[in-house]
């Protein structure tokens, strides 16, 4: 997933000519938003209580956060140019415009604990510099331990969040993936994806690759045209209440050749294989390894190398669509009940083409389950 926005004249005159001329398929959808509950306050507030637990555990006085998911999660809020800090005890002290987060500010809302003060990941460096300059006896250190602690193990509201964003997305795709036509590009599909989210009720993200594109993980901003025998790659997803879903489905225009089928269907093998290594208790990196055989023993690879598997196998997925942790190589983190994940091996052939499956799953105490349906066959993305 690459969480793209459209750029440039040629995207943008494509949202055009999907909104001016919507095709049947995107027309027939009517809007997925009733049903959705948010996260409660009650839920919120549990949330603080176990990160002032792993504050404790973690020796930390206090925990400070900029706008941005980690501060969504604990407060339902993302304001720009607000921060927060979470005390040991007491009530969250805000900052902003009325009240602006200087180092003496900050120093001053923690108190004299004599412990060190937890900044979230992605707070700035100038703010930590500023409090190294403003107070030099203040310790700082990474809040990662209380912000991921807390984070990576999704609630059953959050689990509910995420399943209907993936089956929003789903839904986008399949209306979207009818209007595949000959000399489209592909900002052309693209922009009836994203006339379809628009339809459904969320503005979604979405990457689109043709023919020998579909190879690059990351797609490529060169011009494309569909033709008769493509393979085509969609990719990325939408967000509800702030939860992310992220779903590829790879298929091709026409009818595929013996190559083809024989690429896609090692490509399920191997997103199998990681779903099946995926048990409680496991090591994420076993889930990557046992992917990356497949794909090895078939004579692709070795490791990272091209033609094969270049990328991790999977993600973390929550607020973020890229967050803790990462079904990798050297990731010795075990798998738990709550974690959630994409699924999504490739084999990128260069000058070829390219064939990258994923779903995101949550783990359960007996294993995986998968928020969208695997595709069952290249010519069927949805089954």
């Amino acid at each position: 997933m690459k969480r793209r926005t459209f750029l440039g004249a040629a995207a943008a005159a494509a949202m055009a000519r999907a909104q001016s001329n919507v095709p049947e398929s995107i027309r027939a959808l009517q809007p997925m938003t009733a049903g959705v509950k948010p996260i409660t306050d009650e839920e919120r507030r549990g949330r603080i209580e176990k990160a002032r637990r792993l504050m404790r555990e973690n020796k930390l006085g206090a925990v400070y956060m900029e706008s941005g998911s980690s501060m969504f999660y604990f407060t339902g809020k993302r304001a720009a140019g607000t921060s927060v800090l979470l005390p040991l005890s007491g009530d969250l002290v805000w900052f902003g415009d009325d009240r602006p987060a200087s180092a003496r500010n900050v120093v001053q809302s923690i108190g004299d604990r004599g412990l060190p003060l937890g900044l979230e990941e992605q707070v700035r460096f100038g703010v930590y510099d500023s409090l190294c300059k403003e107070a030099p006896a203040l310790e700082c250190a990474l809040a990662t331990p209380v912000t991921a602690g807390c984070r990576v193990i999704k609630s059953p509201a959050e689990l509910a969040l995420m399943q209907h964003a993936n089956d929003v997305t789903i839904a986008a795709y399949r209306a979207g993936l009818a209007t595949l036509r000959e000399g489209m590009t592909q900002y052309d599909l693209a922009a009836n994806i994203q006339a379809a989210y628009q339809a459904l009720g969320y503005r979604g993200v979405i990457d689109v690759s043709f023919g020998k594109y579909t190879a690059f993980p990351h797609g490529s901003i060169q011009p494309q045209q569909l033709r008769e025998g493509d393979n085509v790659l969609i990719d990325d997803g939408c967000t509800v209440e702030g939860y992310q879903s992220d779903i590829t489905r790879s298929t091709v225009f026409g009818k595929p050749t013996a190559r083809q089928r024989q690429i896609w269907d090692l490509e399920r093998k191997a997103q199998d294989a990681a779903l099946a290594a995926a048990r409680p208790g496991a090591p994420c990196e076993a889930v990557d390894a046992a992917a990356r055989k497949v794909i090895t023993d078939a004579g692709f690879g070795p490791g990272y190398k091209v033609p094969g598997l270049p990328h991790r196998t999977g993600h973390g997925i929550g607020l973020d669509g890229h967050e803790w942790t990462y079904l990798v190589k050297g990731n010795k983190t075990r798998l738990q009940p709550g974690m959630c994940f994409s699924d999504e091996p490739m084999i990128a052939i260069y000058e070829e083409f390219g064939v990258r499956l994923e779903d995101c799953f949550y783990m359960t105490e007996s294993g995986p389950r998968t928020f969208s349906k695997q595709s069952p066959a290249i010519d069927q993305p949805f089954g």
